[in-house]
């Protein structure tokens, strides 16, 4: 008798006991950072320097840094290029490859392959392409076009690392969204042929209804990896960020401000939360205006 009393007595720290790897991962590697740069970000900490307490100094000192505002804009406008496009591009992409027919597995693999390469090796194919001798302007060229400045004009390049992302996301969402045209019942589909809508009217009336809390989840989840680029533009756009550093995004002014043997980790910080505040805010919003069409 006296085994299962001890066995009882010790079950309410149990499930504690099985979350502590995870709680004390989570600790170490998100909860810790989070605070620390909160903190740093109210100092004017450096690389060797502890730095000491300046309040909402660098706040205040972003408010009047150009660089910071260029790199808003181009984030916000990565957000406006990108969302939309990986909202609605991977849905056709997955209605195409949702009928089981003969060979559809390899046209799948095939379109999933980018989501698997390495960013870093997708972004210098695409910048052998795009380069002044690249692919892409040798065929231009051939055909009477001319080069092209994909890599050296200020929009260009930033539609151009818009591209890549794009590109490389479709086969992702596609499975998501190929996950929740599974669930939408073919009985659906049948009643609304039956009544004569055509393929479009389908589309509108039946599967974007059906799946519109999946496009609400690609939207969310889009914004929020599209105003955190980094990769596509710093391997585009090199260290400067383009022309005159005019294509910088806000993370790669965190990540230029704050390395480095001088680097300014507390004015990074301060960079870092209003990346940190602003992804909160694109996710409230994709969310709210979800709730408002649900109403």
């Amino acid at each position: 008798m006296a085994t299962p009393l001890r066995v009882r007595r010790h079950l309410p720290t149990s499930p504690w006991l099985f979350a502590a790897p995870g709680l004390l991962i989570t600790g170490a590697f998100v909860l810790y950072p989070f605070l620390s740069t909160l903190a740093n970000s109210l100092t004017d900490r450096r690389t060797l320097l502890p730095g000491r307490y300046v309040g909402l100094a660098n706040f205040r000192e972003l408010l009047h840094d150009d660089m910071f505002w260029t790199g808003l804009r181009n984030s916000a406008l990565y957000v406006l290029g990108v969302v939309p496009a990986l909202v609605l591009l991977p849905l056709l992409l997955a209605l195409l490859v949702h009928r089981n027919i003969p060979g559809i597995t390899f046209f799948r693999s095939a379109f999933y392959t980018p989501v698997v390469a390495s960013i870093v090796v997708v972004g210098l194919i695409w910048v052998w392409l795009l380069d002044e001798r690249g692919l892409v302007n040798s065929v231009l060229e051939t055909v009477g076009i001319g080069h092209v400045g994909f890599l050296s004009d200020q929009w260009l390049l930033l539609l151009s690392a818009m591209a890549v992302t794009v590109w490389k996301g479709l086969g992702y969402y596609m499975v998501v969204y190929l996950a929740a045209l599974a669930n939408v019942p073919r009985e659906l589909h049948e009643a609304a042929a039956v009544d004569g809508a055509g393929p479009v009217r389908r589309f509108l009336s039946v599967t974007v209804p059906a799946v519109r809390s999946t496009m609400v989840l690609v939207a969310a989840l889009s914004s929020v990896a599209a105003f955190k680029v980094f990769s596509e533009v710093y391997l585009m756009a090199g260290p400067s960020g383009g022309p005159a550093g005019e294509d910088t995004t806000l993370v790669m002014l965190v990540q230029r401000t704050g390395t480095g043997l001088s680097g300014r980790v507390g004015y990074a910080s301060a960079l870092s939360v209003v990346v940190f505040t602003v992804t909160v805010a694109l996710m409230l919003l994709v969310l709210r205006a979800d709730r408002k069409e649900e109403s």
